[in-house]
């Protein structure tokens, strides 16, 4: 049974900074692009980062590229995200997930992580 488990949000003001966590199970994670998304309310989920499985490729959404920074460690099937300069518009369900190489959509999903900034 594969898993996704985020962790590491929280409340944090305007200008802070907070590092996500995902640890996944059940997977072959080394085989898999990891990503995350989120939802903020009333609105539509959001593509933010996403990581191929070795570590070699990113991209991010245009509203956080330049203040969040995505990494994985495949040695501890975890996948991170750094979020810096966070601005209130960044409060969100944040949710990691994983796609196998060889597909295009996203197989797996975790239970998300609320993150809420103050301004």
């Amino acid at each position: 049974q594969v898993q996704l488990i985020e962790s590491g949000g929280g409340l944090v003001q305007a200008g802070g900074s907070l590092r996500l966590s995902c640890a996944a199970s059940g997977l072959t994670f080394s085989n898999y692009f990891m990503g995350w998304f989120r939802q903020a309310p009333g609105k539509e989920r959001e593509f933010v980062a996403r990581i191929r499985w070795d570590g070699g490729l990113f991209m991010y959404g245009s509203s956080v590229k330049g203040r969040f920074t995505i990494s994985r460690d495949n040695a501890k099937n975890t996948v991170y995200l750094q979020m810096n300069s966070l601005e209130p518009e960044d409060t969100a369900v944040y949710y990691c997930a994983a796609r196998g190489v060889a597909v295009s959509s996203w197989d797996y999903w975790g239970q998300g992580t609320q993150v809420t900034v103050s301004s």
